[in-house]
């Protein structure tokens, strides 16, 4: 008994498209005889005839209609196959390509590193600080195996998440200012701040959603290196929002202050694709050190 064939199957695609099996057999590169040859043996395995012959090429029938559909699925897979193993070909054994946004860099993905380190010292880890959206799209296309970001509301086709945490936002201020010692502020206290942010719209920024419609904040200075935002709060020029996972990098001379708002966290995730799963030794590492993180903020805002 016949079976269906790799090669017939891509016969029988490209005759369906071109409404013809001399068409197919130039564009294949083979005789006309060959295409019929393959015709023939897909029409036995099918057990029915594939194409209605006419005067003009040939139309699929609805047996045909349903074994290019199936060959379009199977020949893509063939293809995305032969693509995942060019790029493990091209890829060195032995290495994991991360990347991070700017403030997942001050401990959490260095404690992954180290961690993953310890237990897999022969795997190097080169590194890419970004945007969430562009990071977002190198492991899309895979330039990057794994990466840490804020979620979009849809992840790119190709792409899974991982959960990490639920990032907590907090008002860096100077140790003089009156909210310097507080256990938590509400946005309503924050209404006359002048504030430090990474861009002049603050909605745009980890202002976000949490401030409300009753108030716009007033937006002193535009900064986007976070040194020049804490000298500048340290300087008692203003306040800025930073998540959590900066807290570990911020100087004696800036202050942190939980903002008691729900919609003041930022969902942190690790992306990869499926086809190219994140080392499980890493994803372990950086959900370990992300929850080490949250103990140690909730020890020093008690503190």
């Amino acid at each position: 008994m016949s079976e269906f064939t790799v090669a017939g199957l891509r016969v029988v695609r490209e005759a369906a498209r071109l409404g013809s099996f001399s068409l197919a057999a130039e564009r294949l590169g083979y005789t006309q005889s060959a295409v019929s040859r393959q015709i023939a043996l897909m029409e036995r395995a099918a057990g029915r005839a594939l194409f209605e012959r006419q005067a003009r090429g040939v139309c699929p029938t609805d047996a045909g209609r349903v074994v290019v559909r199936h060959a379009e699925a199977v020949l893509g897979e063939l293809r995305s196959a032969r693509q995942n193993l060019e790029d493990l070909a091209a890829r060195p054994p032995g290495r994991l390509r991360a990347g991070a946004f700017s403030t997942a860099m001050a401990a959490l993905v260095p404690r992954a590193i180290a961690a993953l380190a310890a237990r897999e010292p022969q795997v190097r880890v080169p590194l890419r600080e970004g945007t969430s959206p562009g990071l977002l799209n190198a492991v899309a296309k895979g330039r990057l195996d794994v990466a840490v970001v804020a979620p979009p509301d849809r992840l790119p086709d190709g792409v899974a998440a991982i959960h990490l945490l639920d990032d907590p936002l907090l008002v860096a201020v100077a140790p003089g200012h009156p909210l310097a010692a507080a256990a938590a502020v509400a946005p309503g206290e924050l209404a006359g701040e002048r504030w430090i942010a990474g861009s002049a719209d603050p909605g745009s920024t980890l202002l976000g959603a949490w401030t409300g419609s009753s108030w716009r904040p007033e937006v002193a200075f535009v900064a986007r290196d976070w040194t020049a935002k804490l000298g500048l709060v340290a300087a008692g020029l203003g306040v800025t929002v930073v998540p959590g996972l900066a807290v570990p990098m911020l100087p004696p001379a800036v202050a942190a202050v939980r903002i008691d708002h729900p919609a003041a966290v930022r969902p942190t995730v690790a992306v990869h694709r499926p086809d190219a799963p994140c080392r499980p030794a890493f994803a372990e590492a950086l959900r370990d050190a992300a929850a080490d993180l949250s103990a140690e903020l909730r020890r020093r805002l008690r503190d």
